[in-house]
């Protein structure tokens, strides 16, 4: 009597291909929203602005816009780890269904307000993932974050995920997450701003870095630690940009003269080159840095530098003796704290040239 009939098979499979694909959607919904919270994050570290890579930000008032892009991000982020944790038997139940309409209101909010910025500032980018996401708004925008959101509605209900098993149910699996992410990059106007990004390399002459930044990467360099001590102010007094290089000017002191340090940083987002002088405020000639303070001597050694011992046994097959012949003089430059080199003697034709050619 409660046997199924072969003409069911059709309906069966409709219905097991369906619970599929509401399991896929909890990987990808969370997978998209740590996504989008790390590239806001790496912006937010690089330009130093909580507020500067999201978009949405432009509806509210200033005073408003840093509270807004906090509670964003760390909405996006408790949604992404929360469906996560509650995929599997622990967050069964209420917990599970809780972090789930939470994203589908989430991805709601995004959609209404990506309407509204269109409308309002159609020029402003939607801020989703941070740098990749400056160009306008437009309608695969919304169509993207209208689909994130019926996929988390669709979530509701579902009961824990299990690994799949090998063989069909894992390849169908698969197929329709790789079908599902087709689809959300061809919605995704950021994928051809990172191919973009990928292939060009922008001059640096024409390289857009903001003076936050740089002056970010300057207080973390060594260039700065090094002067740090000369320095009498936390503000540079001057700062301007010279094709590929960014130019800051600190005030100090050295030698009770008011000096200025000049750093030169070069236009790089990560780790860039820095240099540094020391110019006279008044006439501005470039001033020998200040010799560093002596070094404590501990047990068993002493301040005093002593000349090398000659070899009481010279090698003639070793050839010469480097630190003996001059090539490497055991005097220090004050101003670098470096060892001071010095050319060596001319060799005699007559008995060292084929020693020297064998350096």
């Amino acid at each position: 009597m409660f046997q199924r009939d072969d003409n069911d098979w059709p309906l069966t499979m409709l219905s097991i291909v369906l619970a599929e694909a509401r399991e896929v959607q909890i990987p990808l919904l969370s997978a998209m929203l740590l996504g989008a919270c790390a590239t806001k994050f790496a912006r937010i570290l690089r330009v130093g602005s909580l507020d500067a890579g999201l978009g949405p930000t432009a509806l509210f008032p200033m005073g408003l816009r840093r509270p807004v892009a906090s509670a964003t991000c760390i909405v996006e982020l408790c949604c992404g780890i929360g469906l996560l944790v509650t995929a599997g038997q622990i967050g069964r139940g209420e917990p599970a269904n809780t972090i789930r309409l939470a994203t589908a209101v989430l991805f709601l909010v995004a959609t209404c307000a990506l309407i509204e910025l269109r409308i309002s500032h159609p020029e402003t980018g939607c801020g989703c993932f941070g740098d990749f996401s400056t160009s306008p708004v437009s309608g695969r925008t919304v169509a993207r974050s209208a689909l994130l959101a019926a996929a988390a509605l669709a979530t509701i209900g579902l009961p824990p995920l299990h690994p799949p098993h090998r063989g069909a149910e894992a390849g169908r699996l698969l197929g329709m997450l790789l079908a599902e992410l087709i689809v959300i990059a061809a919605l995704s106007p950021e994928l051809g701003v990172g191919l973009v990004r990928l292939g060009y390399s922008e001059p640096c002459e024409l390289r857009r870095l903001p003076a936050v930044r740089t002056l970010t990467a300057l207080r973390r360099s060594s260039q700065w630690r090094r002067r740090a001590g000369l320095i009498t102010a936390d503000v540079p007094v001057d700062m301007w940009r010279e094709l590929c290089w960014r130019f800051v000017v600190f005030p100090a002191r050295a030698a009770d003269r008011e000096a200025e340090v000049v750093f030169a940083v070069y236009l790089r987002p990560h780790r860039p080159v820095i240099h540094a002088a020391l110019v006279d405020a008044v006439t501005g000639e470039v001033l020998a840095w200040p010799a560093p303070p002596a070094r404590r001597a501990g047990p068993g050694w002493s301040t005093e530098m002593k000349p090398p011992e000659p070899d009481p046994d010279p090698d003639p097959d070793r050839g010469p003796d480097l630190v003996g012949s001059g090539v490497l003089a055991a005097s220090t430059d004050p101003g670098q704290g470096i060892p001071a080199y010095r050319d060596p003697p001319a060799p005699r034709p007559d008995k060292d040239l084929a020693l020297y050619r064998n350096l």
